[in-house]
């Protein structure tokens, strides 16, 4: 059965997770098919948004300690190779100029909540549950990118309260704290992410990818003038954009707008 299933809908790429007897837990296969869908979606301009999902009631319970994902005996050269091949995950993950929405539905736990925080938009049900689960297997809760992602996003004090305790936040903290934007049923989270991905799909492919680009750059920028110059490079580029004129039509006229593939 294939691990990871990916389904096209014009401008919009499904991607589900489908391990579901195993709460979706990471094999090496579904993590080399992550890595190579991750990595191949920089140079698709076809594909606009990425809904990211799990099969059944996980989202992904992180890596398959069950499966030969861990390998405790190995060489550090070859530790280092295993460990790579997962953390590029979510490296490709920010570098794709796609956004990603994270349907976040039931247990995301370790690489699993490393994935979540990873997408660019999080939406969940009330049986979801997110840990840094890393910590407690014996290893450091700082993987995968968890420390960069989290700290940046709840603040410094509520991330070391989760990644020091490898305690689950629940879908009503993670609301509150802004991880997530939605708390929806199980049944409803499909049509929540199609609603993000309609309003995102209103702007113009380049507009799109430029704003996730400039969201990244700008996080770690180190003054209020590097970002600005980086804003005002993407206002000049969409501007010369042809899509920017449909854009402009588009909203005076009241209507959903027909861009041109760039």
């Amino acid at each position: 059965m294939t691990e990871l299933l990916l389904a096209e809908e014009g401008p919009v790429l499904r991607a589900t997770m489908n391990r579901p007897e195993r709460l979706n837990a990471l094999s090496p296969g579904l993590i080399e098919a992550l890595r190579e869908l991750f990595v191949g979606l920089y140079w698709r301009r076809d594909i606009r948004v990425v809904v990211l999902e799990g099969a059944g009631r996980a989202f992904s319970a992180g890596l398959d300690l069950k499966g030969g994902t861990a390998l405790p005996d190995a060489s550090v050269t070859e530790a280092l190779a295993s460990q790579r091949r997962i953390s590029e995950i979510v490296i490709a993950m920010r570098r794709s100029p796609q956004p990603i929405v994270a349907l976040v539905d039931g247990p995301a736990a370790g690489g699993g909540f490393a994935l979540a925080l990873a997408s660019d938009i999080r939406i969940a049900t009330p049986r979801t549950r997110m840990n840094a689960a890393f910590i407690r297997i014996g290893l450091s809760a700082c993987d995968i990118g968890v420390s960069y992602f989290l700290p940046r996003m709840v603040g410094a004090s509520v991330a070391a309260d989760y990644m020091l305790t490898g305690r689950f936040m629940d879908a009503q903290t993670a609301l509150r704290l802004g991880l997530v934007s939605e708390v929806v049923t199980p049944e409803e989270i499909r049509a929540a992410g199609d609603r993000f991905v309609g309003q995102m799909l209103a702007a113009t492919p380049l507009g799109l990818r430029l704003t996730k680009d400039a969201l990244n750059h700008a996080i770690d920028m180190g003054s209020l003038e590097a970002v600005i110059a980086m804003e005002d490079r993407n206002q000049v580029l969409t501007a010369r954009d042809a899509n920017f004129a449909e854009g402009v039509a588009a909203f005076l006229e009241k209507r959903p707008p027909r861009y041109r593939p760039d």
